[in-house]
């Protein structure tokens, strides 16, 4: 059954991290001819594009794509307790574990695209499609703290700051939802 558990839960966060890079790739409205844009809108588009023409978007944001993203984290928890114990649990709390799920898998998506990037940064030099992407969605939240505080001795450390806010906001989110935070 953990075996199951697992692969069920990677599955689930996965699928919504990508349905995540996609809401934020329209919202910092990347290059969607890029190729790793291109594969993004490919794997989530059999699922959010028939919910497009019913679902229109509201501004920037594709609220097709988040609906579905909240659904798989609003359903995983029940999933996966029908997996391990085999009783359903419909409990009308499931909504706001699915929401504080969505909220800490963005955080956790914004982490990892930032560490990427940095990653990348060194190794690749502005060469490949996927760091072009990844520098479109996180420059609108590195640029304003590199102008507050500039590169020093070369080192850009806007990177560095924008994982403490999201480290104290993974801490703000411990503080407000003491046990269900850890089980997200």
């Amino acid at each position: 059954m953990l075996t199951l558990t697992f692969l069920v839960k990677t599955l689930i966060e996965l699928y919504v991290m990508v349905l995540l890079i996609r809401i934020w790739m329209q919202w910092s409205r990347c290059d969607f001819y890029n190729p790793f844009a291109q594969f993004i809108v490919k794997i989530t588009q059999p699922i959010v594009g028939p919910l497009r023409r019913i679902i229109p978007s509201i501004g920037p944001i594709d609220t097709a794509s988040l609906l579905v993203a909240f659904i798989l984290t609003t359903m995983k928890y029940p999933i996966l307790l029908l997996i391990q114990v085999g009783a359903l649990s419909l409990d009308p709390m499931n909504l706001l574990v699915g929401l504080l799920s969505l909220l800490k898998s963005a955080g956790t998506l914004v982490f990892w695209v930032i560490i990427i990037r940095s990653l990348m940064s060194w190794i690749s030099q502005g060469r490949s499609p996927i760091e072009y992407v990844l520098m479109q969605l996180t420059e609108p939240m590195m640029a304003p703290i590199r102008r507050v505080l500039p590169a020093m001795g070369g080192i850009d450390f806007s990177a560095m700051i924008v994982i403490l806010i999201l480290y104290a906001l993974n801490y703000l989110g411990m503080d407000l939802f003491p046990g269900l935070w850890y089980l997200l």
